[in-house]
């Protein structure tokens, strides 16, 4: 075998390897939906500024879940859309076969008169792994709906 053969196989596994999951870590793709929850019901916060919703997630991840948004930057403050904010908060999964998985969620959401548009990255904290999520927020119907992918790990 020549060296560029070898390097070639070398290049393709390096490559490679973070495309398989971690061991104790099972890959995750599905779709979830949900509508906002007001300020001061169920688990969102009774500020008047506070942005949460409540829904269901179907896939590799089977449940109930709740955001609660803890902060947000518009980009506009920084050469960003106008529209457009930067976003952290604390996501819960509720498992359909019991317990629950708790993680950070941070992402971008366009805000109206934007065009609705998110996406966000979730890092749970003790169940350990990541999903990457995309999706459509109607502020008319106030909902999100959309997809996931990623890695669920055992704690």
């Amino acid at each position: 075998m020549n060296r560029l053969a070898i390097g070639c196989v070398f290049v393709v596994a390096i490559a490679a390897a973070p495309l398989a999951a971690a061991k104790g870590c099972k890959p995750v793709v599905g779709h979830f939906e949900a509508v906002i929850v007001p300020p001061g019901e169920a688990h969102c916060p009774a500020d008047p500024n506070a942005f949460c919703t409540a829904g269901r997630v179907w896939g590799g991840v089977q449940g109930t879940y709740q955001f609660a948004m803890t902060a947000a930057v518009p980009s506009g403050d920084f050469g960003g859309v106008a529209t457009i904010i930067f976003f952290t908060g604390r996501s819960t999964v509720f498992l359909k076969r019991g317990g629950q998985i708790v993680g950070t969620d941070t992402g971008s959401i366009d805000l109206p008169p934007g065009a609705g548009g998110f996406a966000s990255l979730i890092t749970f904290d003790d169940a350990g792994g990541q999903i990457r999520l995309r999706g459509n927020f109607d502020a008319a119907e106030a909902t999100t709906s959309g997809d996931y992918i990623g890695e669920l790990c055992r704690p």
